[in-house]
């Protein structure tokens, strides 16, 4: 895929006034446009944990100094049982994020740079007042997790997985440094990933002991010894990649083999290793040749469940939850009918229930699957749920939307959810949103397709407006009933425009045969449901102005921009194509996750049968003819900025009314805050100069 990654209380006890309070960001004196600007400059809230005895959750918050164009973390934590505002923790100083309980509940771990040099992991107690460093490892903690027993902590560091010991690592470093030399010899792929090429180093799980106050103490062991893999898992993976067994001897965690073939395989598999390395690994599940992910243990330990895909080399597949008897090594799936992707799973405190994230027809849902039975309900309804933690009587989880960045909720076992925490209501109380509507209609083949379609901001139903019709990347995404920091619709109805979104043929939470449906048809059934789309929203919604429309898309959706000005240009005025593919060939052998384009294509790009020259833009520049923006980033390897590049210069070469926006510090994504800035400037000055529109608060 173009990735363009649980607790509980009474909800009677929390005072509704006192939400959010602490987080106070000081409201505009007038009714305020929602804009670029307001969106970089918001606190995030994410990662809720709850505490053992269920009475505290505790979560981080982002905030952004945008002049600086920096973000720091810190740590705040909600009382579930006292009428008391969320506090910020004081350790937060010195910055702080990923904070986890111990077993015991009297200490929380975190991660901070506060020591110089590098990210280690510190602990204070609930008070948050001052800080404990446990571990000082010579390279930054990715990831970590503390044993059950409070006896051993296991962290991720990046090594050279031939060393022996971290001196080796630092030796190795130190002479890459010294020479003057710059060339770098490779004799396999990846030799780029993401947005960084390989240095050899591998992230690696070492475990730790913990003396009697909880630090660090002795020599590591590497659990991963000569293991030519990373877990965490590139470039996304995180502490969910890892788990320790609840007795607290042995690790769990997921990683590929890399060998000559990690370009092109989607072999992840779970493995395990004592945490005293007495043993060597163990692959938990050689048998399954596609992807196995994110193992977690019933409370118990005589279970786990994970995440497993059924098709190698297809990323995209459908992610059922897989139950494995760590006695009998028997597996079974989990409610194998069940046709949706698992994201996050967790175990109930009893053992009895596995919750799970998935998006279910635009939203994103919590879900509770009986393990006995495989019964699945939905917990949640409208809205995105992003995180979610388990308590001793109930679930806490974020949650956002169209109108709402993520938000706190608890959900008791009784009785509907309730508002822990947010940290932007303040600063978004005067904003006058553009109010979404999800809608359907018949596309390819005659199947139900849907689509959200988001009113301007200040909806006058007897005025006309001009459109912006986003196209989501992936291809296997969705514009769902969620917040983006990125392509948020609510930027587009603030600065007056109707913003219709499409998931057509290909996206997700619709089940997996329409998920399926768009690999080597990346140019028909797709198009065939945004050309149904706009003309059924067209007709339906009488205010949209197809005469003033533009069409704006990112990764795919840059592609489908592209296959857009040669294939069905007519209705657009103007057209945005952010990091998208120009030349479907040439992606096949410049982008570093070859999985993606062998499946999506049909095979290597030399394979007789494939789709490749098929649905090729760069084989129908000769019908280009509308005003292009392109927008490209120096570091995104994904879609190489040879293709941005490429996708300019047929313009400007046709003659065709074109700029380039070009970002030489950004990836896929546009990250920085003040580059965000700009990005929707350009964006939204484009679609103003074609459309005729008057931005308000311009």
């Amino acid at each position: 895929m173009i990735k363009s990654l649980r607790f509980a209380a009474s909800a009677a006890a929390l005072s509704m006034a006192l939400v959010g309070t602490a987080h106070a960001q000081t409201p505009p004196s007038k009714p305020q446009v929602f804009t670029a600007k307001d969106m970089a400059s918001l606190d995030r809230l994410s990662d809720p944990r709850v505490s053992p005895d269920g009475r505290y959750v505790l979560y981080s918050v982002r905030t952004m100094d945008y002049p600086a164009n920096k973000a720091s973390m810190s740590l705040w934590i909600a009382d579930l049982k006292a009428k008391i505002a969320p506090r910020r923790l004081k350790v937060s100083d010195g910055g702080a994020s990923g904070g986890r309980w111990s077993a015991d509940g009297k200490s929380i771990y975190f991660v901070s740079g506060r020591s110089g040099g590098t990210d280690q992991v510190f602990k204070t107690d609930v008070t948050g007042e001052t800080a404990t460093q446990v571990t000082a490892t010579p390279f930054d903690v990715q990831a970590y997790r503390v044993a059950s027993d409070g006896k051993t902590i296991v962290v991720a560091l990046a090594v050279f997985p031939d060393c022996a010991d971290f001196a080796c690592t630092e030796a190795r470093l130190a002479a890459k440094t010294a020479t003057k030399a710059t060339g770098v010899v490779y004799d396999r792929l990846f030799v780029r990933h993401w947005d960084t090429w390989a240095d050899g180093t591998r992230n690696h799980l070492f475990a730790y002991a913990l003396d009697t106050v909880g630090v660090a103490t002795g020599q590591p062991i590497n659990l991963m010894k000569g293991f030519d893999g990373d877990s965490p898992t590139k470039p996304f993976g995180g502490d969910e990649d890892f788990t320790i067994t609840p007795d607290g001897k042995t690790v769990a965690f997921s990683a590929k083999v890399a060998g000559k073939d990690e370009a092109w395989t989607t072999n992840f598999d779970v493995w395990s290793a004592p945490l005293d390395g007495s043993e060597r690994l163990q692959n938990l599940t050689a048998g399954n040749k596609a992807w196995d992910a994110a193992p977690v243990f019933s409370p118990d330990g005589k279970f786990a469940a994970y995440r497993a895909m059924k098709r190698p080399g297809f990323e995209a597949d459908r992610f059922g939850v897989v139950i494995r008897d760590m006695a009998t090594s028997q597996e079974r799936e989990l409610a194998p009918t069940w046709d949706r992707s698992a994201d996050a799973i967790a175990w109930s405190r009893d053992g009895k229930t596995i919750y799970a994230t998935a998006l279910d027809v635009g939203q994103g849902k919590l879900f509770a699957i009986d393990v006995k039975t495989g019964k699945v309900t939905a917990l949640t309804g409208e809205g995105h749920v992003s995180a979610f933690d388990v308590g001793p009587s109930g679930l806490v989880y974020a949650s956002d939307s169209l109108k709402s960045p993520s938000e706190l909720f608890v959900l008791p076992a009784k009785g509907p959810a309730t508002k822990v925490a947010s940290v932007s209501s303040d600063a978004l109380k005067t904003v006058a949103w553009g109010e979404p509507e999800q809608f359907s209609f018949k596309g390819w083949n005659d199947e139900t397709v849907h689509g959200f379609l988001v009113k301007p901001a200040n909806f006058d139903p007897a005025k006309k407006y001009p459109v912006a019709f986003l196209i989501h990347g992936g291809p296997q995404g969705s514009f769902s009933n969620a917040w983006s920091y990125r392509w948020n619709p609510q930027v587009y109805a603030n600065a007056g425009y109707a913003v219709v979104m499409i998931d057509f043929h290909g996206s997700t939470g619709y089940g997996q045969a329409f998920t399926d449906s768009i690999s080597q048809h990346w140019g028909d059934r797709p198009l065939e449901d945004l050309q149904k789309g706009w003309a059924f929203t067209t007709q339906k919604y009488a205010f949209l102005d197809a005469d003033r429309a533009c069409a704006l898309g990112a990764s795919y959706g840059g592609y489908m921009i592209n296959w857009i000005a040669g294939k069905w240009n007519a209705p657009w005025k103007c057209l945005v194509n952010h990091d998208g593919i120009f030349d479907t060939r040439a992606m096949g052998y410049s982008t570093e996750e070859l999985w993606f384009t062998e499946w999506e294509n049909g095979g290597t790009p030399w394979s007789p049968g494939t789709t490749y020259e098929t649905f090729n833009p760069a084989l129908h520049v000769d019908k280009w003819v509308k005003p292009q923006l392109v927008i490209q980033g120096q570091l995104d390897y994904r879609v190489p900025v040879e293709q941005g590049l490429a996708t300019f210069t047929a313009l400007q070469r046709k003659g065709v009314p074109s700029k380039l926006l070009y970002f030489p510090n950004e990836n896929h994504w546009v990250l920085k805050a003040q580059n965000s800035v700009q990005w929707h400037k350009e964006v939204l000055d484009w679609l103003d100069q074609w459309t005729g529109n008057t931005r308000p608060g311009k």
